[in-house]
């Protein structure tokens, strides 16, 4: 398959809610040159508007680099609940290189979605897989972790990027 260019901030696209989509060839490829991308970057989700399509897709992998891979693809997913308890940590992003930003997030989720063979699928996702899951998942409402952070906090993340990212 391929690897992508990933889009970084400030790109437009980043802060765009994205369309559902259906799983066809071409998404289902478009998934696959996600994980290529995801692999090679290296992470362990993207979703699609960090590559540049609006659509409501998301990859992740969040064992691959402590164990084998457990690729996962999850079209138009819907988080049903989250548990009510939370983490606060870093989180880093592949479309805001460089820095890392304490976010806070649910450590459970029950999640439904559509696998790439038409499928719904449900489940609950626990620690990391719920965080990154939510992660992805801002993204396909336009949301990235600059977002979540105080005015104070995002300047300070701000300022970091600039000078991790300054040719």
């Amino acid at each position: 398959m391929a690897v992508l260019p990933v889009l970084t901030w400030p790109d437009a696209r980043l802060s765009t809610p994205c369309v559902p989509v259906l799983p066809t060839d071409a998404t289902r490829a478009l998934a696959q040159d996600m994980l290529d991308t995801m692999y090679a970057a290296p992470g362990r989700g993207l979703a699609a508007p960090q590559v540049g399509h609006l659509i409501r897709l998301f990859v992740m992998d969040v064992t691959w680099k402590d164990g084998p891979p457990a690729p996962r693809i999850f079209f138009n997913p819907v988080i049903l609940s989250r548990g009510t308890a939370t983490a606060t940590g870093p989180e880093g992003c592949l479309s805001i290189p460089g820095i890392t930003t304490d976010i806070t997030r649910a450590t459970e989720i029950h999640l439904r979605w559509t696998d790439a063979e038409g499928r719904p699928q449900e489940d609950t996702l626990t620690g990391f897989a719920a965080i990154c899951a939510q992660h992805e998942i801002d993204h396909l409402d336009g949301i990235l972790t600059l977002d979540r952070l105080s005015p104070a906090a995002r300047a300070r993340a701000l300022a970091a990027y600039d000078a991790a990212n300054a040719p």
